[in-house]
């Protein structure tokens, strides 16, 4: 059936705004050619989102050519303003933005083992209301939260979880109730794996599992260019994952004694300890056996979630991947084809410290477009 007349207007304005969001300002000539659209329904469209307020003119086009110059559309990048927020167990970072993405104002605070649930909380409220004053907006569409720990796919939100310390859940629940925006929260590895995805490592890859090696260990799983979460949206928690060489088997209330006994960042401080080297600049050192002995520690993880999966793609994120970068890489990458016969590139986070705060902005940024676009 074909679309109707107030359809297929919807259909060409979201189109239209969608290019203008990843090309950056066109003409009404580029936005002909690229929309494949008569040069009559350009120009009712235009007309129609200049008329929302969500596209103006940023300036002209063809100044080096002879004739009227043509006028150059774009958002307007102030409709809207977001903010991400990473909440780490000892610390908060948060970047304010517009609608396009473009960063305003970023800030990162400690939260200290010597904060209560309530003071960690204002504390951290509070860098939110700095940082968007510094940044000039006015109110907050839309705000995104990564957090370790599970989120519940039919609420979306943040579960309890142990070793997470309290003030996390309520966090969510205060920019909820004072914020006029919408407050979205996602685990911290998928958005990573957003970011990676998108704007990172696996810009080319449709398939691919991200490795999350830090305080704790996780896994965001990308299948057909999607995140996918799990039924309890509890997919990729390897750290629970039993594997050779621990001291025993993980229970439902603790992981020790799984993957992440093996490579959360205490066990990589050990294990470079053991090898007579400075865990603080170990894995810049790129300490050839210390090197090899985590290869074949992190492989090990690696090659269950690649037997079941069979991503492809592995890429190393979080404090770990991004200090071992492509010397730690390309050695998990030998270890794993010793171990599974399915082929599987492994890579080192592009975005390093930045994918979580950036999986966000971005998360943020789509539920703001989702709802002002037509």
């Amino acid at each position: 059936m074909a679309a109707s007349p107030s359809t297929a207007r919807a259909i060409n304005d979201r189109f239209a705004l969608r290019l203008l969001q990843d090309e950056g300002p066109l003409t009404a000539t580029q936005l002909k050619t690229l929309t494949g659209l008569s040069r009559p329904t350009v120009a009712d469209l235009v007309e129609r989102l200049q008329g929302s307020g969500l596209v103006h003119v940023v300036g002209e086009a063809g100044a080096e050519r002879r004739g009227p110059n043509a006028k150059l559309y774009g958002i307007v990048a102030d409709r809207a303003h977001l903010a991400a927020l990473d909440v780490r167990t000892r610390s908060v970072s948060v970047t304010v933005a517009d609608l396009l993405g473009t960063r305003l104002a970023e800030a990162s605070v400690p939260v200290g083992d010597d904060h209560g649930t309530g003071p960690a909380v204002e504390k951290a409220v509070a860098l939110l209301e700095r940082t968007v004053k510094e940044a000039g907006a006015d109110r907050l569409h839309s705000v995104a939260v990564g957090a370790p720990g599970l989120i519940d796919p039919a609420t979306g939100e943040l579960r309890d979880s142990s070793g997470l310390p309290a003030w996390h859940r309520r966090l969510v629940g205060v920019l909820q109730e004072r914020l006029p925006a919408h407050v979205l929260v996602e685990n911290e590895t998928n958005l990573a794996a957003v970011a990676e995805l998108r704007e990172g490592a696996a810009r080319d890859r449709e398939d691919f599992v991200l490795l999350w090696l830090g305080q704790g260990v996780g896994a965001a799983v990308v299948l057909d260019g999607r995140l996918r979460r799990g039924a309890s949206g509890g997919a990729g928690e390897i750290g629970f994952l039993p594997v050779p060489g621990t001291s025993g088997l993980p229970s439902a209330t603790g992981c020790d004694g799984g993957f992440h006994e093996l490579a959360c960042a205490a066990a990589v401080d050990a294990l470079a300890a053991a090898h007579g080297l400075d865990p603080a600049d170990a894995l810049a050192a790129g300490h050839g056996p210390f090197l090899d002995a985590l290869a074949r520690r992190l492989a090990v993880g690696a090659a269950a979630v690649v037997s079941v999966l069979d991503p492809g793609c592995v890429v190393l994120a979080g404090e770990t991947g991004h200090q071992g970068g492509a010397a730690l890489a390309a050695r998990v990458e030998a270890e794993l084809t010793a171990l599974s016969p399915l082929r599987t590139e492994v890579r080192a986070t592009a975005l390093g410290d930045a994918a979580v705060l950036r999986g966000a902005l971005l998360r943020a940024r789509d539920a703001a477009q989702d709802e002002l676009f037509p």
